[in-house]
């Protein structure tokens, strides 16, 4: 049984254009914007969106998500003897956006969410190890790969274990 809402005129906010990364991953897959769909009318577990959908990307989904702080979580509370579940729901109904860029960095943004490219990867594996050393730095980075620092915090949007933070980037813990 789950529990019907509207979410009242919450409105998002972008004010970086990187932070369209998720919006844009999540909106042009066809199975997460199912999920979002979901989350949209009521609150969800995962095993309750995984009965409604290809239960293989729920999880992804889930992170890509959380990470575009586009959902919410809270514990449901069990019936007595079982386990208490997370359960999400969408946090907006609408979309402001709130920047101006250059067109070659909305290009890099795009790409970069839009995109299959085997040079992703490629770029990714190269930054995850620059990361283990501890070189940590957007502009180092940018500078050592000779790409634009939007185009690596599009990455670290983009990669569920990898974020910004300040002016570097971080490997997370994404065991949930």
């Amino acid at each position: 049984m789950y529990r019907v809402f509207t979410v009242p005129g919450h409105i998002r906010i972008v004010n970086d254009p990187v932070e369209l990364v998720p919006l844009l991953m999540t909106f042009n897959d066809p199975n997460f914007k199912k999920v979002y769909e979901l989350l949209n009318k009521s609150w969800m577990t995962e095993n309750e969106i995984r009965a409604q959908i290809d239960e293989e990307c729920v999880p992804l989904c889930l992170q890509i998500l959380k990470k575009g702080n586009l959902v919410e979580e809270q514990w449901r509370m069990p019936k007595p003897g079982k386990k208490p579940e997370k359960e999400f729901r969408a946090t907006y109904n609408k979309f402001r956006a709130n920047f101006q860029c250059n067109l070659s960095d909305l290009s890099d943004i795009l790409y970069i969410a839009l995109s299959n490219d085997e040079n992703l990867r490629n770029v990714v594996e190269n930054i995850e190890g620059e990361l283990n050393k501890g070189n940590s730095s957007i502009n180092d980075l940018s500078r050592k790969y000779s790409i634009s620092p939007v185009f690596i915090k599009g990455l670290a949007k983009r990669i569920t274990h990898m974020d910004v933070k300040g002016q570097g980037l971080v490997l997370l813990d994404t065991g949930r």
